[in-house]
């Protein structure tokens, strides 16, 4: 068995635990920027609450992503760096001052003012950094970064100033956004209000998923070929389309009817349906259209990357579900 394709698979697993767990964190930061009304402080308190004791941990999924292209995929790591290199900068400063500015938040002064700058440090960062997330992914796969002779053509610029990365940016900060407001509508289970205010937010997102998805896979076909075909002209697009078309009716018709464990769920699965379409779409590249997941590291580093991810799986994963458990939102068959 090649080992290439298994490191691909892990490489979008990993990627997909950092869109369902910090990708949520993202999604709260830019619901924090929109509280309006007479619950507000309220609302921001929950998303703080909610976010607190995990946020940090769940980077460690995308400090694994980097790894993993760095040392298996060195050529598409070089080029994506390269060509990349301004959003990619730009989405590490935001995670940083993201980060910094919730700590101040919860620590520093309990003045007004104080906490209002804190605050829009906090949900600015929060809503640029996950747009940035999506240009690059957007960049990626719309077949801009052409590599040859080992060297990057088009610039600094080229790949990323481009209808589609923008496209998809706003695409991931909408996922983000849904995510989050499903996931807070379990989190204020014992708080009726709170939750009809996250259920809200959660129907707005969905359609704004929904309309960017149609906006950012129109735009593909001119902007990314690969991922158009592979979504419209491979055997099985058409019932892969109906399939996440039906996963998304049945959470939105969940959070509709108050079903907030099941709508999570649901949630949660068309999301990893999303990623395994864009993953599937562009196979076997990493970086259309010239580096694939074989033009990767030498076999015998490959499998030693293997080894390692699941021999440090078998302490990771538990510890960090145990601490998903410590901090469980407390629901139980009432929520459903």
């Amino acid at each position: 068995m090649s080992p290439e394709p298994i490191v691909a698979g892990l490489l979008c697993a990993v990627l997909a635990l950092y869109v369902l767990t910090g990708g949520a964190d993202f999604g709260g930061g830019l619901w924090d920027l929109l509280a309006r009304g007479p619950r507000q402080i309220r609302q921001r308190r929950a998303i703080a609450i909610a976010i607190g004791p995990i946020w940090e941990a769940n980077h460690v999924w995308l400090i694994v992503a980097i790894v993993i292209t760095f040392v298996c995929f060195p050529a598409s790591f070089a080029a994506i760096g390269t060509a990349l290199h301004v959003p990619l900068s730009l989405m590490l400063i935001g995670i940083v001052i993201r980060g910094t500015s919730f700590v101040f938040r919860s620590y520093d002064s309990r003045d007004f003012e104080v906490q209002r700058r804190w605050s829009f440090l906090f949900a600015s960062a929060s809503a640029c950094t996950p747009v940035l997330l999506g240009v690059v992914v957007g960049s990626i796969a719309s077949g801009k970064i052409v590599v040859e002779k080992g060297q990057v053509v088009g610039g600094f610029f080229h790949a990323w100033i481009q209808p589609f990365p923008w496209a998809v940016g706003l695409l991931t900060l909408a996922i983000f956004a849904f995510l989050a407001a499903v996931y807070m509508t379990v989190k204020t289970h014992d708080d009726v209000e709170l939750q009809e205010d996250f259920r809200r937010n959660g129907l707005f997102a969905a359609g704004a998923v929904f309309c960017l998805a149609w906006f950012a896979f129109f735009l593909s076909k001119s902007g990314a070929p690969t991922v158009w075909n592979g979504l419209w002209d491979a055997p099985l697009s058409i019932p892969f389309q109906v399939w996440v078309g039906t996963i998304g009716i049945g959470c939105i018709g969940s959070l509709y009817f108050r079903w907030y464990i099941w709508a999570r769920r649901l949630a949660a699965f068309q999301v990893l349906l999303v990623i395994a379409g864009w993953a599937f779409s562009q196979w076997p590249y990493v970086v259309p259209p010239n580096l694939t997941v074989f033009d990767a590291a030498p076999p015998n580093v490959l499998w030693l990357v293997i080894a390692v991810l699941l021999t440090g799986a078998l302490p990771l994963i538990p510890a960090y579900a145990w601490l998903l458990y410590v901090f469980r939102d407390g629901s139980d068959s009432s929520s459903h």
